[in-house]
């Protein structure tokens, strides 16, 4: 008895993939793009400006507690 193949067009396929609120496959890519073509210059003054901000801390928070305080910030985020 011949089995029928199950092997469906990758087109018709439904993506898996499943990105954070108002991003897409589009805007991933653009992302990874930017990074990519970075030059190391501007990669180090874009750390130096992040550090330097305001508007967000940096700190060193324990391997064990990463999950929890993802879980605090997306509640908190809404």
């Amino acid at each position: 008895m011949k089995r029928k193949s199950t092997k469906k067009n990758s087109k018709s396929r439904k993506n898996r993939n499943r990105y954070p609120k108002g991003w897409d496959a589009k805007s991933i890519k653009a992302l990874a793009d930017h990074y990519d073509n970075q030059s190391d210059d501007d990669a180090v003054a874009e750390d130096e400006a992040a550090y330097r901000s305001t508007l967000v801390t940096m700190m060193a928070v324990p391997v064990e507690l990463v999950p929890q305080v993802q879980k605090l910030i997306s509640r908190r985020a809404g």
